[in-house]
């Protein structure tokens, strides 16, 4: 049962760096630091994009309009740690016995 955890927060923690990496790649983009025509860059973000913005659309739809400010990540993020600590804190006590 340990490697169930143990899986599940290694892959919360995957997403959590896929979530930084578009992120910083969103950024990166809109400063023209990277071509999104270089078709290795495109399918870069694209790949993230279709990855992170599932999960991210709920939480925009949430919160208010700042101004072109995007906090839904860090909010995502925030999220993800709390269910971290839920699943080690709460349920693996429950589960080990």
């Amino acid at each position: 049962m340990y490697a169930v955890f143990w899986f599940v927060d290694q892959a919360i923690g995957l997403y959590v760096w896929a979530l930084i990496i578009a992120a910083v790649f969103s950024i990166l983009v809109s400063f023209n630091v990277l071509d999104t025509r270089n078709r290795f860059v495109w399918a870069i973000g694209d790949f993230l994009h279709k990855i992170t913005e599932p999960v991210l659309r709920p939480i925009r739809n949430f919160l208010p309009n700042l101004g072109g400010i995007d906090i839904s990540p860090m909010i995502l993020i925030l999220l993800l740690y709390a269910l971290r600590i839920f699943l080690w804190t709460t349920l693996w006590p429950l589960v080990a016995g």
